[in-house]
């Protein structure tokens, strides 16, 4: 294929070496004549582990060239890969200037082509800047999108240091495009690559750079609090960070990484506040251990705020212990928002098939005598007796009765959802996810 890369920094001539190497023919664009007489001259433009290798035995070949002239770049190649910077500005905004310069320049490159052309950002952008691009496209070429162009997002997930490493062993190919056929031809550029290639849509795409580097941030973060924790405690901190990435089962999982309602039960609040207090004992600053809990309220709040918003005032509650096959009470998200919404004057009614008041014994029997006695006369002892009445419902827990007459049966309240329900109920008009 033949190729043009605006932007010859650290993505763009890794891409640019790389897509040669891998048999297609690439123009590289830089406002930069000493980078692009660099490449012309078979040098990189940065320092990295194998790239100068690459950039030589391409240029020895002719697969590769660079120049200043984007109108000869965009009339010579049928797909363009923007990797030019994006940096932050001083109010933490990025500055998409050069992505959007790029953006017109192609749009005066493809006025006067015939031939359908894909634009692929692969720098780090915010959801919303593809569609953006395209608005400038449209806008200075006279051309539609989906007609004469399309607009893929690629991201990237180079490591510097190891970036050439990286692009030939990525942990999947990234696509997302409204265009299928487009997004299949920006699959076949890595179709020699050993990961997965996952197509999705183009916000998605956008996004998932920003989301990766956050979470290794707070990885990096977390490991650190407990790092300072261990070393005041005298401990080991290596080794217990050691045991705690054995667990390939919950902890280096997808397992709680689903978006969703709070958590509760006795476990986790009990032992984040036991990690939080040893902290604080010794006198240890763990700024990002001490907020969960704080984050937690928020999902809390903010289902509380879903269902106040409606205007309705008779709900019904699926669901009343901390999560699906247990009757533990302590600490359960649905009772703290039926809590809530009870000091509001709002009328409930609640289902639970594990929670029989008249059976429940030790724990959980002095926690409801204790801490909320008075929600035993809003249990009912049938579903349909909650469901009858009802104005809004909310599910909080997966439990297969509670999915099948979901499934099943359509009634005209609004459905808060808080464990993502399947897709045929999720496209009803009365239907609200937490934060999906």
């Amino acid at each position: 294929m033949h190729i043009s890369i605006f932007g010859l920094g650290y993505v763009g001539c890794v891409s640019l070496g790389c897509l040669a190497k891998n048999g297609h023919s690439v123009i590289g664009v830089d406002v930069s004549e000493t980078k692009v007489r660099q490449i012309n001259s078979g040098l990189p433009t940065i320092i990295e582990n194998e790239i100068d290798v690459i950039i030589q035995d391409e240029h020895l070949k002719g697969t590769i060239s660079a120049t200043t002239d984007f109108l000869y770049a965009v009339e010579k190649t049928d797909l363009s890969i923007i990797a030019v910077g994006t940096p932050s500005t001083s109010t933490g905004h990025l500055n998409l200037t050069y992505i959007f310069k790029v953006a017109h320049d192609i749009a005066e490159g493809i006025r006067k082509k015939e031939t359908f052309h894909i634009i692929v950002i692969r720098s780090t952008v915010l959801p919303g800047t593809g569609d953006k691009c395209a608005k400038i496209i449209e806008k200075h070429s006279g051309k539609k999108e989906g007609k004469d162009f399309a607009i893929v997002s690629n991201p990237e997930f180079l490591r510097e240091g190891t970036a050439v490493y990286d692009y030939y062993h990525p942990p999947l190919t990234l696509i997302g495009s409204f265009n299928k056929g487009a997004a299949e031809q920006v699959a076949c550029l890595y179709d020699q690559l050993p990961a997965q290639i996952i197509f999705t849509d183009l916000k998605v795409a956008e996004l998932m750079k920003y989301v990766n580097n956050t979470f290794h941030a707070l990885k990096i973060s977390f490991a650190n609090e407990v790092g300072n924790i261990c070393s005041a405690a005298k401990i080991d901190s290596h080794k217990v960070m050691e045991i705690f990435c054995m667990d390939k089962l919950l902890n280096i999982s997808s397992y709680y990484l689903k978006p969703g309602f709070a958590y509760g039960g006795s476990c986790l609040p009990k032992d984040l506040k036991g990690l939080q207090t040893l902290a604080h004992d010794l006198y240890v600053e763990a700024p990002l251990i001490q907020c969960i809990d704080k984050t937690n309220q928020l999902q809390i709040d903010r289902a509380i705020a879903l269902i106040r918003q409606l205007g309705k005032r008779k709900l019904g509650f699926l669901g009343l212990s901390f999560k699906q096959g247990t009757d533990d009470l302590r600490n359960s998200p649905a009772v703290a928002v039926i809590e809530a919404l009870l000091g509001k004057g709002f009328e409930i009614k609640i289902y639970d098939k594990n929670v029989n008041l008249s059976k429940l014994t030790g724990t959980n029997k002095d926690y409801i005598d204790n801490h909320i006695p008075h929600l035993s006369r809003l249990m009912v002892n049938h579903m349909e007796e909650m469901v009858e009445g009802s104005e809004v419902i909310v599910i909080n827990n997966r439990e297969k009765e509670y999915l099948d007459i979901l499934t099943e049966t359509e009634s005209g309240a609004y459905l808060i959802d808080m464990i993502r329900l399947p897709e045929v109920v999720r496209k009803r008009k009365n239907y609200i996810g937490i934060n999906w």
